[in-house]
């Protein structure tokens, strides 16, 4: 991996942290956490589609970390015994939450793939 490879590498993975962060704070914290689910749903969908569509395949890393980020603020909170808007708060819950994200991440990440395709087919 030469050093422009390496520098877009890392520069994906802290747009990654950035983007999961505002999702988790957005999931955490905005009206006092009693955000509905279908706005974190959308945002998952809107974000790493997005990203799918600008990078490609090569966004894989950054919608893996965006979708991170909602599952681990969950586990973090149980951890220290935060209060939570995930009821029960258990870590079943938190496990079904993070498939459930998953596969929302994967699924905008996919249709940014098809985005990114299409895009790139008109072009050439």
């Amino acid at each position: 991996m030469n050093e422009d490879e390496r520098n877009n590498f890392l520069r994906r993975i802290a747009v990654g942290l950035i983007a999961g962060a505002g999702v988790a704070a957005v999931d955490n914290f905005a009206f006092g956490g009693e955000i509905s689910p279908i706005v974190i749903v959308a945002m998952l969908l809107i974000v790493a589609g997005a990203f799918g569509t600008i990078w490609g395949v090569r966004a894989a890393v950054v919608a893996a970390i965006v979708w991170a980020w909602l599952p681990m603020a969950h586990v973090a909170k149980h951890v220290f015994r935060l209060p939570d808007t995930l009821h029960p708060n258990t870590y079943a819950s938190i496990l079904k939450l993070a498939v459930f994200s998953f596969v929302v991440a994967a699924i905008g990440f996919g249709l940014g793939l098809i985005m990114h395709r299409l895009v790139h087919e008109k072009a050439h």
